[in-house]
C-alpha cells in the first residue's frame, strides 16, 4: 500500500456542469489512463451518435448502461496520487435519482470538489432552489465534509474570459458562503474540462489566472487524523457468497482496527463470530485500520446473520442500534412542509431504512444555533430544528459527536433529498434478545 496519507475525494456538481468529463480528462493527463482507451470511447461515442462529447467522461461512466443515457449512476472509483497524498476519487452522480449514491459517497469522503459551469445560465440552474449543486453542497456541508474546492468548469465556452469566470466565482461564493462553509478556505479554480485547461497543467489561455492548477490545489488539503484509536465500527456494504470461501462482507472500516483472529460481532442480530481473513485489491491484510475499503470472511456467522447496513465491532464495546434517536436536521427540499408523523427513508452509512420524524422539538437558527420557536407545528425547506426520529426498525447509528463518521444521515424521499442532519443523542437504545 502507499505509504502517503491516502484520502478519499468526492466530485460533485449539477448534471450538465461537466464533472465527469473533467474529472476523465484530469485522470487522462496524469498519465492513467492512456490516449488509446480515450481515443475507443470517442469512436465509441460517435456511433451513438453523441459526436465524441462524451469521450473523456466514459472514463468515469464504465458502466454500459451509463454510457447508452450518458449519465452517471454508481460511484466510480478511481485512484490517482499527488506528491503529497494518494487519493481515491469517488464520482458522484449529479442526476436527480442517484443522489443516495452521493450520499453513501459524501459520507465516506475527506474532500470535495464542486464542479460548476462558467456557460450563462447553467450554474443559476445548478444553485438555483431544487438545483443539485446548492443540493449538494449542503449535503457536503452537513455531512461532515470540511474541504472543498470549487471548479468553474467551460471557461472554453466564453474564450476563457475573466468577466464570465467572476461572475460564476461570484455566484459560487454566494452559495458556498450559505451553506457554511469559510471563503478564505475554498479555492475557486477556473477550469476547461473538455480542454483541459488548468487540470494538472497551468492554462496557456487564462494569462490572468495566477492561482493553482486544480492538482496543486489537491495537495492543499489536509489529510484527516485517522480514528484509529476508537472503538471498531465497520458499516456492511454488500455482501457476497463466494465458493470455496464463503460468506465475504465487504465494507470501509470507519474507526478502530481489528485483524484476523479477532472475535467480532454483528448489529443489530448480534450474531458473535471470529475474523478468519482480510484482504484489499486481491492482497491479504495482516490488520485493517479506519479508512481501509476491505473484503473479509468470517467464522461463525451465516449469511443470514449480516447484510448491507449491519455494522461490525468488538465485543467489548459493540456499536450501537437505536430505536429512537434526537437529531438535528436541515431542509433541503419539499414541496410544502413536514409535519410530525412525516415517513422518508433515512441513509445512514450504508444503511437505508423508513424512519418516522415522531416530534419536532425546536427551530434552530443555523446561523447563531440558538432556538427560534419551540415545538413548531411544521418545518418547511430552509429551517434547520432539532427532532426526534424513529426508524422502522432497530438501525445502528451513533452520536455524531462520539461517531462523526457514524453520526450523520440523510432523509429522501419522491426521489429527492429531504434533509440532512446529524445525530445528537439516542433516546432509546435496542439490545439484541
Amino acid at each position: 500500500m502507499a505509504t502517503k496519507p491516502h484520502l478519499n475525494l468526492i466530485v460533485t456538481g449539477h448534471i450538465d456542469n461537466g464533472k465527469s468529463t473533467t474529472m476523465g480528462h484530469f485522470l487522462m493527463d496524469m498519465g492513467l489512463v492512456d490516449e488509446r482507451t480515450i481515443a475507443s470511447h470517442a469512436a465509441e461515442s460517435e456511433k451513438t451518435g453523441k459526436g465524441d462529447t462524451f469521450k473523456y467522461a466514459w472514463v468515469m461512466d464504465n458502466i454500459k448502461d451509463e454510457r447508452e443515457r450518458g449519465i452517471t449512476i454508481d460511484l466510480a472509483f478511481q485512484k490517482f496520487e499527488t506528491p503529497k497524498y494518494f487519493f481515491t476519487l469517488i464520482d458522484a452522480p449529479g442526476h436527480r435519482d442517484f443522489i443516495k449514491n452521493m450520499i453513501t459517497g459524501a459520507s465516506e469522503a475527506d474532500a470535495a470538489i464542486l464542479v460548476l459551469s462558467a456557460k450563462e445560465g447553467e450554474t443559476d440552474t445548478a444553485i438555483a432552489p431544487g438545483g443539485q449543486a446548492r443540493e449538494h453542497a449542503f449535503l457536503l456541508k452537513t455531512l461532515g465534509v470540511g474541504q472543498l474546492i470549487v471548479a468553474i468548469n467551460k471557461m472554453d465556452d466564453s474564450n476563457y474570459s475573466e468577466a464570465a469566470y467572476k461572475v460564476a466565482k461570484e455566484k459560487a461564493e454566494k452559495l458556498v458562503k450559505s451553506v457554511g462553509y469559510k471563503l478564505d478556505k475554498v479555492p475557486i479554480i477556473p477550469v476547461s474540462g473538455w480542454k483541459g485547461d488548468n487540470l494538472v497543467k497551468k492554462s496557456e489561455n487564462m494569462g490572468w489566472w495566477t492561482g493553482k492548477t486544480l492538482l496543486q490545489a489537491f495537495d492543499d488539503f489536509e489529510a484527516p487524523e485517522k480514528p484509529v484509536g476508537k472503538p471498531l465500527r465497520l458499516p456492511i456494504q454488500d455482501v457476497y457468497t463466494i465458493t470455496g470461501v464463503g460468506t465475504v462482507p465487504v465494507g470501509r472500516v470507519e474507526t478502530g482496527k481489528f485483524k484476523p483472529g479477532d472475535k467480532i460481532i454483528v448489529m443489530p442480530s448480534g450474531a458473535v463470530g471470529e475474523v478468519k481473513s482480510i484482504e484489499t485489491h486481491h492482497t491479504q491484510l495482516e490488520s485493517a485500520e479506519a479508512g481501509d475499503n476491505i473484503g473479509f470472511n468470517l467464522r461463525g456467522i451465516e449469511k443470514k446473520d449480516i447484510k448491507r447496513g449491519d455494522v461490525l465491532g468488538h465485543p467489548d464495546n459493540p456499536p450501537k442500534v437505536a430505536k429512537e434517536f434526537r437529531a438535528q436536521i436541515i431542509i433541503i427540499h419539499h414541496p410544502t412542509a413536514l409535519a410530525p408523523g412525516y415517513t422518508p427513508v433515512m441513509h445512514a452509512h450504508t444503511a437505508q431504512v423508513a424512519a418516522t420524524i415522531t416530534e419536532f422539538e425546536a427551530k434552530i437558527n443555523p446561523a447563531t444555533g440558538g432556538i427560534d420557536e419551540q415545538n413548531p407545528k411544521f418545518l418547511k425547506v430552509g429551517d434547520s430544528a432539532i427532532v426526534k426520529i424513529r426508524p422502522v426498525r432497530p438501525t445502528c447509528v451513533e452520536t455524531f459527536k462520539d461517531f462523526p463518521e457514524m453520526g450523520r444521515f440523510a432523509l429522501r424521499d419522491m426521489g429527492a433529498t429531504i434533509a440532512a442532519g446529524i445525530i445528537k443523542d439516542i433516546t432509546e437504545e435496542y439490545k439484541p434478545a
